[in-house]
């Protein structure tokens, strides 16, 4: 393959760079099924937002990243204030980074070499800017302080601007010190950066979160996204534990069991009746039509609670027999398909059901926790159903209500924005004024009260985490991402030392949910996820007195900004440079399906160094060793590979239902039907609307306040209700008045008020 680095070493002052680009770079082939359908039927005919896909983003040829009229000097030097959190996450390899890796090599001698052969000492630009200094050519020189944060690192700066030429922060931030006049705005520019312009046409919503400045359309940040058109957080479950229970020939037979607790929870799914589900087929080659029908054995939430509490043998047979006559055999004697296959149904009182089964079957699923209890290594003799990451957490705790909103059809509860969302009236709603929220919430309880829910959430015992939960066999699932998660099978998920892979144990992403859902056009049963990746908060900019008076500087940082959304800058800062790619004979990138598009598979060399030097971690491996994953526009292909099997088999799954359609979610366009409109995670609130806002300091997020969502803060009554009903705070008694005191007494009208301001500003409606 061409190397850009050899191409640009011979360019000469004043010769466009971009122009001399058009000539290499790998070859992308723009294969296999682009023809993704992830709206409901009520606004397919929006905007394709589909932006991963070459024409999505111009795939624009090298040359035409900049105007011939706009060339830069190949002797810039950009001064960079940019990174993304730490020390160790700068453009630059710092010196606790090289000294912690140094032997990982197999050397000691003050450097880490990579798989290309290269060694670099601390100082040294990471691979991904190494590269990017050849592409674009010019020189950058890292000043990034590591101050904690990106908004930390603009605080440091932001007196000081003069001194740096690119800087990180807070996209509100660096909004505000635009709208100043502190930095460049790149709305003037945007015709001269064609990959960004397509970009932001073909993501109206992205647009809309990015201006500044609504009086003039000003940009003063370039966005970040950790991945995009992509699900975040997903089910995970044990599937081995499903597999156990549910499938084989004739009745399950155990020689001990637990019983069933006395039932609480009751059906959220019909009772009687049919209704057709959209499945993707077993072999992932298409989608089809199967029936859930009811007047074949009833409801099995009802049937069991008719029973009462029931030992966990006739539990588990009920729900093999449920799930032979419901599907019609559909599933054959693979019935833990309905759950954990490519082809799954599964809604939440199928997975109640599935839950008293487990909890009631812990010497069939888990057969050494006895043990393990008596010797005192675990606190617990009985196996848990749903728990959270960290349960001391309120950052991990909460994710437990976001999953209520994929289990019982509630929008706002996973929103890119506090708890807001666009209703099918094309205004903003928040989640916390739905008495639906409080309904979901009090669905959860019930099943809290039935032990469904981990004893660890509902007592916060901040001790058990995910790799206690599973390394000692107690947990069954949770809600969470799916590449970090599914690490646990092959690092310490048994006690005895062994991995997943060794002992039969697979913890993976299942399919989401069926739910019942009301897009504003009535209820149908679909499945539909609100964790749809869009633009995070932090971002880069360009300094205005840091290229005040040199066009040169000026034009270096926009081609940087414009070619991040070409598709070969979206590669190199997901991947790093070429030499990390695994090629053909012809040089062309060796490429795989993803959500339905090409993307470039990981050398063998590179997934050493990944596993060596991070144990696997991709993002870890991204920021500290490759300098990529820290801004701009993330590809999740690459963590896609480096997710363990387990994690790549279940996620898998889920990417082929999403590029078949049967998955929806919101839409970073304008749909017909606004529901589907994804909300910003910006709105161009002015200061006194902002001041305003903060005021209500019950409802706004962060470290203090009722609906808290950070880790340090100490309160989310969501959480507490799903823990405890609606007992922990008078004026949350039942749906209808928490819903109503959050409007009333929380100023939450006041506060939606002035959301809707912002939209409106923003949309120009």
């Amino acid at each position: 393959m061409k190397k850009f680095n050899k191409i640009l070493a011979v360019v000469l002052s004043v010769i466009m760079v971009m122009a001399l680009l058009a000539s290499c770079g790998p070859k992308i082939p723009t294969g296999g099924d682009t023809s993704k359908d992830s709206t409901n039927d009520t606004s397919k005919d929006t905007t394709n937002n589909d932006t991963n896909k070459p024409e999505d983003t111009a795939n624009t040829p090298a040359a035409e990243t900049v105007s011939e009229k706009y060339p830069h000097d190949g002797s810039v030097t950009l001064i960079m204030a940019t990174g993304y959190d730490k020390p160790n996450t700068g453009m630059a390899f710092d010196a606790d980074t090289i000294t912690e890796n140094d032997k990982k090599d197999g050397t000691e001698d003050g450097a880490v070499t990579l798989s290309n052969g290269v060694s670099y000492r601390s100082g040294d630009l990471k691979p991904t800017w190494a590269e990017m200094e050849n592409r674009l050519g010019v020189q950058f020189e890292s000043v990034w302080t590591g101050a904690g944060s990106a908004s930390k690192e603009f605080d440091y700066w932001k007196d000081r601007l003069g001194e740096v030429t690119m800087i990180s922060g807070s996209a509100t931030g660096l909004s505000a010190a635009g709208v100043a006049g502190q930095l460049v705005n790149i709305a003037d520019y945007l015709d001269m950066m064609p990959n960004f312009k397509a970009f932001l046409d073909a993501n109206p919503i992205v647009k809309m979160t990015i201006i500044g400045d609504t009086s003039n359309g000003a940009i003063y940040i370039s966005p970040y996204f950790d991945g995009i058109s992509d699900i975040e957080r997903m089910p995970l479950m044990r599937t081995d534990w499903v597999e156990k229970l549910l499938n084989g020939e004739g009745a399950f037979t155990a020689d001990k069991a637990d019983t069933t607790a006395a039932p609480v929870y009751t059906p959220f799914m019909p009772t009687e009746g049919k209704i057709d589900i959209d499945v993707v087929k077993a072999d992932g080659s298409g989608v089809e039509t199967i029936t859930k029908d009811y007047s074949k054995y009833g409801n099995i939430v009802a049937k069991m609670n008719e029973v009462g509490s029931m030992g966990g043998v006739e539990a588990v047979n009920m729900l093999r027999d449920y799930i032979d006559a419901t599907y019609d055999g559909y599933y054959g004697t693979n019935r833990a398909d309905l759950f954990i296959g490519q082809n799954a149904a599964w809604d939440v009182d199928e997975l109640v059901a599935l839950l008293r089964c487990i909890t009631a079957n812990t010497a069939t699923v888990s057969p050494n926790l006895q043990g393990l209890y008596e010797k005192g290594e675990i606190n617990t003799n009985k196996v848990y159903g749903i728990f959270s990451r960290e349960d001391g957490n309120t950052q991990r705790r909460v994710d437990m209500f976001r999953f209520a909103g994929t289990l019982f059809g509630v929008r706002g509860l996973e929103s890119r924005r506090d708890y807001l969302y666009v209703g099918n009236d094309g205004e903003l709603h928040d989640a916390r004024m739905d008495e639906a929220t409080y309904t979901a919430l009090a669905k959860m309880n019930d099943m809290a009260k039935e032990g469904l829910i981990a004893a660890s959430f509902l007592n916060k015992e901040a001790e058990m985490k995910t790799d206690k939960e599973l390394k000692y066999d107690v947990g069954f699932m949770h809600y969470d991402y799916n590449q970090t998660q599914t690490i646990y099978n092959e690092s310490q998920l048994n006690d005895k030392g062994a991995t997943a892979t060794d002992t039969g144990e697979k913890y993976m992403a299942v399919m989401v949910p069926v739910s019942r859902w009301n897009d504003g056009t009535g209820e149908k049963y679909m499945r539909f996820t609100e964790s749809w990746r869009s633009v995070k908060t932090d971002a880069w900019a360009i300094s205005k007195a840091g290229v005040e008076g040199d066009d040169n500087k000026l034009y270096a940082c926009l081609a940087l900004i414009d070619y991040a959304y070409s598709k070969e800058g979206q590669i190199l800062l997901s991947y790093g440079p070429d030499e990390f790619i695994k090629t053909n004979t012809d040089g062309s990138y060796v490429n795989f399906s993803f959500n339905g598009e090409e993307w470039p598979e990981i050398s063998d060399g590179c997934r050493n160094d990944l596993n060596n030097l991070m144990g696997g971690n991709y993002t870890n491996f991204g920021r500290r060793i490759m300098g990529s994953t820290m801004s701009f526009l993330k590809t999740q292909s690459f963590e896609f590979q480096c997710t363990v099997e387990a994690g790549r088999e279940g996620a898998g799954h889920i990417s082929t239902a999403i590029g078949l359609g049967t998955i929806k979610h919101p839409e970073l366009a304008m749909t017909d039907n606004p529901w589907y409109t994804s909300v910003p995670t910006l709105l161009p609130l002015d200061e006194t609307q902002t001041n305003i806002v903060n005021g209500f300091t019950d409802l706004v997020n962060g470290d203090s306040g009722k609906f808290g969502t950070s880790s340090k803060s100490p309160e989310n009554i969501l959480c507490d209700i799903i823990c405890n009903g609606f007992t922990t705070d008078p004026n949350f008694k039942d749906p209808t008045s928490s819903a109503a005191y959050v409007a009333d007494g929380m100023s939450g009208t006041q506060y939606l008020g002035i959301q809707n301001e912002g939209w409106h500003l923003a949309t120009g409606k």
